[in-house]
């Protein structure tokens, strides 16, 4: 049986956001929802999409401290 790797990568992928989303939450202390609303607006959720700099490999608690410190603006608009 073959390994489709675009759909192993694309599982992995699903998997990291959930971990990266539910990191923010804990940290800023939002409900998971929220959290979902910022990180799928991030310049981090598109570098990870197209694979950039193969960030995509990367810690999802890195990521997610990565978000917060780089892309604070995502959390002054957001209302818990």
């Amino acid at each position: 049986m073959a390994v489709d790797k675009k759909e192993l990568r694309d599982v992995y992928i699903t998997f990291l956001e959930e971990d990266i989303i539910r990191e923010i939450a804990k940290i800023k202390g939002i409900d998971n929802r929220a959290a979902m609303e910022i990180y799928y607006c991030s310049k981090l959720c598109q570098q990870i999409a197209c694979g950039e700099y193969g960030i995509e490999y990367m810690d999802y608690k890195y990521l997610a401290n990565d978000l917060i410190e780089n892309e604070p603006e995502l959390f002054t608009a957001q209302v818990s």
